[in-house]
């Protein structure tokens, strides 16, 4: 269920070249903080993989809500 939540939340991400440094920068802007940027858009797009999977965990872990993207949200539940 991670898998897909990370890879619907991808298909959100805004990605835009920055001429003055030449690089590429990528965000989700639905996951405040997610961001990243690299010499290369597939570069850009692994980094922001990588930082999503760690943004989600942190908030699992804090108990903290996820935004629900194309109807795929994660849940967690506690063991009784």
């Amino acid at each position: 269920m991670l898998i897909e939540y990370v890879q619907a939340a991808l298909r959100h991400a805004r990605y835009e070249v920055l001429p003055d440094q030449k690089k590429y920068y990528g965000e989700i802007p639905q996951c405040k903080g997610v961001y990243a940027s690299a010499r290369n858009l597939e570069e850009c797009r692994k980094q922001l993989a990588e930082i999503l999977e760690e943004w989600v965990l942190l908030r699992i872990y804090r108990h903290l809500r996820l935004p629900v993207f194309n109807g795929v949200k994660l849940a967690v539940k506690e063991s009784p």
